[in-house]
């Protein structure tokens, strides 16, 4: 991967952490709405998405740890 490449793969993957973050606490919000007990099965797929979207960060972190400093 060209140095170019590199450095924007690292912005890249800081903008979708960010991005990702704000979409999961969405999901969390909309989740805690969805209380009815006839919105259970709502709630239950909402928070499943956040701890997917987690997973997701996570690994988009440690890419972005590996992939190190580009200046």
């Amino acid at each position: 991967m060209s140095d170019d490449d590199k450095k924007k793969l690292a912005a890249l993957l800081d903008y979708w952490v960010e991005h990702n973050a704000e979409h999961g606490e969405e999901f969390r919000e909309w989740a805690d709405k969805a209380r009815e007990p006839e919105d259970s099965a709502v709630r239950e797929e909402l928070l499943d998405a956040v701890g997917f979207m987690t997973k997701a960060n996570d690994s988009l972190v440690r890419a972005r740890q590996k992939l190190g400093d580009v200046a």
